[in-house]
């Protein structure tokens, strides 16, 4: 998936440090991200040293507008928190990061949205939520802190549920109603409070399909930090009735499809799409 990266590792440990010149940096504008694109058609992230001779207005940006975010594959990475600066960027250019997953580029895919994630984060949290003072990032961990009340801001990780409901040889897939994504997903919802992850998979099957579930076993996981979510797979079994219940907020379509027939591959970067091959493989944990 996504997180398994082609070589190397995430150090997501949080290190109080100054940028040097051939770390990389994350920089967005709304939901873009800086680029490079070589002329072999690679793409990169700057280097802190290529951003350097740009125009004087970008003083500001290396005087106090980095975030040490992680090292991974043995580089480190930083996010741009400043302002960014109406001009020619000449090698570089803003675009979606969605991109990266449609050019198949699962590395530079995980590094943007785990990015994205706590851009979010810093960019929402400026403020204290308890008495409205401006907050200060911790010296020695990942941590936000109120310099008046000591109120301590952590960042915010969202449980979700990816569920593949089976029967026999069947697994139910879905689609996304009034979304830009059409193709066949599974079941997927976010944990309520006081709920357990398996409440949760049986409540939002329920809603978005009207269908009973049992036998649930859990999968695996995965961060998904364009949502903020960490996303936890489960499998389950009908129980009774197959006839669905659409629930067209959620859905457009949702229907059954046989194993050896499914109508969608793996990306080989989301477990929805894991899962569903896994089923169709026979392989799904029993």
């Amino acid at each position: 998936m996504m997180q398994d990266l082609s070589f190397g590792k995430l150090e997501n440990e949080f290190h109080n440090q100054p940028p040097q010149p051939e770390d990389l940096v994350i920089c967005f504008q709304n939901q873009q991200i800086l680029l490079h694109r070589a002329e072999d058609n690679s793409i990169s992230f700057p280097r802190v040293a290529e951003l350097t001779p740009w125009t004087e207005n970008w003083k500001p940006w290396f005087a106090e507008g980095f975030r040490y975010v992680f090292r991974m594959q043995e580089k480190n990475y930083f996010l741009w928190l400043g302002d960014v600066p109406e001009q020619e960027y000449g090698a570089y250019s803003f675009e979606p990061m969605r991109m990266l997953r449609y050019k198949g580029i699962s590395d530079l895919l995980f590094g943007a949205f785990t990015a994205w994630h706590l851009y979010i984060w810093y960019r929402n949290n400026r403020f204290c939520g308890c008495c409205g003072s401006r907050t200060v990032h911790d010296a020695a961990e990942r941590m936000l802190r109120c310099p008046d009340c000591g109120n301590m801001i952590f960042p915010k990780i969202s449980p979700a549920v990816i569920v593949g409901v089976t029967h026999g040889d069947r697994l139910l897939l879905s689609k996304y109603s009034g979304r830009d994504y059409t193709n066949y997903a599974l079941i997927a919802g976010y944990t309520e409070i006081g709920e357990t992850l398996e409440q949760t998979v049986q409540r939002e099957v329920m809603e978005e399909v009207g269908l009973k579930v049992k036998n649930i076993r859990y999968y695996k996981s995965q961060p998904w930090g364009i949502d903020g979510n960490i996303l936890m797979g489960f499998y389950c079994d009908l129980d009774g009735d197959d006839s669905i219940h659409l629930d067209q907020k959620e859905l457009s379509l949702a229907e059954w499809h046989c194993r050896g027939s499914i109508p969608t591959q793996d990306d080989r970067f989301t477990i929805t799409r894991e899962m569903i091959r896994i089923f169709d493989e026979g392989k799904e944990p029993k």
